[in-house]
């Protein structure tokens, strides 16, 4: 009964390519849309049936992960993108649209995020052994989108262009200016604004793996007397500095909490500081977050639309004076993070495991053919106090991206 029905619920699924299923029992179901591409997937167990039937967003990667659902002349990557590709081209699982709602109407509760909850999602996923990042991130191990202004980029290259074109946005006009980096990771854009830009820079972690490593580097490029690294909640921060700057940490915060982040951000600036926030987001409206990305990669994470996003800001009484929409600069991110972990997954997996590795492609692929398909993107908003903090016309930030030296990209290994 249930293979029945899962293969009625793929059938309302694949409106474009083809999927073909191998089940448990021996027999195949093949379910053809329009012309596109094409996967295959054997199941193993009548169990994984059920489950994949009853909740579909969660079982499909634990099934993978545990080795109950194996590709069949393809690869992961390829039934991961049929199946994204599907569900925003209107296909639907009838059980996974109930589900959603249910997921929708939760959401507020699963992202409070307090400040111990918000240590621990953090270390789930930071905290893990230093030396995977470095295998398939760039070598500054920036882990959040890239800048390709031409497509045609190396990802170190991209890189160090998202770095520089993020550091021009925030006007940092002379010398000696003191920024607050929300969300440091492991130390990248603080390097960059105390090297290329003469800033003071002090960075805020969550991460103990993180801070040890950005805290080595600053003392290892000769910095550790213009930056400073420290394992610190964003609403511990009660001092105002002229510049503030958050790359990839925003989707952390939890939507329950916008107007806190955005209020100590505003806090924190000088009456002419000027802020810019980077963060993944969605164009199709509020939504709520992939079952599985939650249980095994980002517990407690979101990526809003901006209309959860301006209402905090205008709450708060900051001035929005830009916004940047990033469309496909992530897919093509996470396209070459996706072609440098297959290429060290030797090497990942004895640092952990297979079913480690199974987590990570799953998260991986699935990520970047959302970026490519579905509905997400980045979004960059520039953000002061006061309405005269910046000039009147925007070309200032493109004359100031120009005048800065191409930055040097880290080599890769």
């Amino acid at each position: 009964m249930f293979q029945k029905l899962l293969d009625g619920a793929l059938r309302r699924l694949v409106v474009q390519g083809c999927l073909t299923v191998h089940h448990a029992d021996g027999s195949t179901a093949v379910f053809r849309g329009e012309p596109g591409p094409e996967a295959a997937f054997r199941i193993h167990g009548a169990g994984s049936v059920r489950r994949l039937l009853l909740n579909p967003a969660l079982a499909f990667g634990e099934l993978y992960m545990e080795g109950a659902i194996e590709p069949v002349g393809c690869t992961i990557g390829e039934i991961v993108e049929l199946l994204v590709m599907n569900h925003w081209q209107g296909g639907q699982h009838p059980v996974d649209q109930a589900l959603s709602m249910l997921r929708q109407l939760r959401r507020r509760i699963d992202q409070l995020n307090p400040a111990s909850r918000a240590r621990r999602n953090v270390a789930h996923h930071y905290d893990l052994n230093g030396r995977l990042y470095s295998l398939f991130l760039d070598r500054d191990r920036q882990y959040s989108c890239a800048y390709f202004p031409t497509g045609l980029e190396s990802l170190e290259e991209a890189q160090a262009l998202k770095k520089r074109h993020i550091a021009a946005k925030l006007r940092l006009d002379r010398s000696g200016l003191e920024v607050l980096d929300i969300g440091c990771g492991w130390g990248g854009m603080a390097l960059h604004l105390a090297q290329d830009w003469g800033c003071r820079v002090t960075g805020i972690t969550l991460s103990e793996e993180q801070l040890a490593e950005a805290r080595r580097r600053a003392a290892e490029a000769g910095l550790s007397d213009r930056i400073r690294f420290e394992l610190m909640d964003y609403r511990d921060w009660h001092r105002r500095v002229d510049r503030v700057v958050s790359v990839g940490m925003f989707e952390h915060v939890g939507i329950v909490n916008y107007a806190t982040f955005f209020r100590t951000l505003r806090d924190a600036l000088k009456p002419d500081g000027v802020a810019l926030v980077h963060a993944i987001g969605r164009m199709s409206g509020p939504y709520n977050t992939n079952p599985w990305l939650a249980k095994y990669i980002f517990p407690g994470g979101y990526s809003p639309a901006l209309s959860e996003v301006l209402p905090a800001i205008e709450r708060v009484g900051l001035w929005v004076n830009d916004i940047e929409i990033l469309r496909l600069h992530y897919a093509l991110t996470i396209a070459e993070w996706r072609r440098r972990f297959a290429a060290n997954r030797d090497a990942i997996a004895s640092l952990y495991d297979e079913r480690f590795c199974r987590m990570f492609e799953c998260y991986l692929a699935g990520c970047e053919f959302t970026f490519r398909h579905g509905d997400h993107m980045n979004w960059q908003i520039q953000l002061t106090r006061e309405r005269m903090a910046l000039p009147l016309a925007r070309d200032w930030m493109h004359d100031a991206e120009q005048a800065a030296p191409r930055p040097m990209p880290v080599a890769a290994e």
